[in-house]
């Protein structure tokens, strides 16, 4: 018996197989980052998608809040209504640490918001361009951290035509209010 020929072969043997392995591992890791990538992209809209809601009902109760027979009830029920709650208790979860800081920052804003709706601010009131420009901005943040973290790129509000995330410059309450206090 061939010692050499035996041994090239067991070495041979022990190099496919560790190879094989590893390609297999590798593979797995990659199945494994485009999975969690999948899961985060999918609870970063449905994040947004559920402020969405909460806020368009937001809005809709500033409307006219003497057409709810309890504005603050209406409010609460706004963004419970809209399920924002679990969706960010998923986002904690799933998101990295950027994204998170900007959802909760985003949520926030939204709380103050609803806060001021249900203290029966109307939707052309200054005070509820106050909390509604700052949530716009957090908002548009939000959306910002969102996309450099998945596509790698950034804008900015002049991508748009906009001067601020935040509204005010395309808010006609806003200049009249800046107007008359001129």
């Amino acid at each position: 018996m061939d010692w050499g020929t035996l041994l090239a072969t067991l070495s041979g043997g022990v190099i496919a197989i560790s190879g094989t392995v590893l390609a297999d591992r590798l593979r797995h890791r990659r199945e494994g980052e485009r999975t969690g990538e999948a899961r985060r992209r999918a609870v970063y809209i449905e994040f947004i998608t559920a402020a969405g809601v909460g806020h368009a009902r937001l809005r809709q109760i500033a409307q006219s809040p003497e057409a709810e027979a309890d504005p603050a009830a209406a409010a609460r029920a706004a963004l419970s209504e809209a399920g924002i709650q679990e969706v960010r208790e998923r986002l904690f979860i799933d998101a990295t640490t950027d994204i998170a800081g900007a959802g909760q920052a985003m949520f926030e804003r939204l709380r103050v918001l609803q806060r001021v709706v249900g203290e029966g601010a109307r939707q052309t009131s200054p005070a509820f361009h106050d909390a509604y420009h700052p949530y716009l901005d957090a908002v548009w943040a939000y959306r910002v951290a969102v996309r450099e973290e998945l596509e790698g790129t950034s804008f900015g509000p002049a991508a748009f035509g906009w001067e601020e995330w935040d509204g005010t410059d395309r808010c006609a309450v806003c200049r009249h209010e800046a107007a008359a206090g001129a």
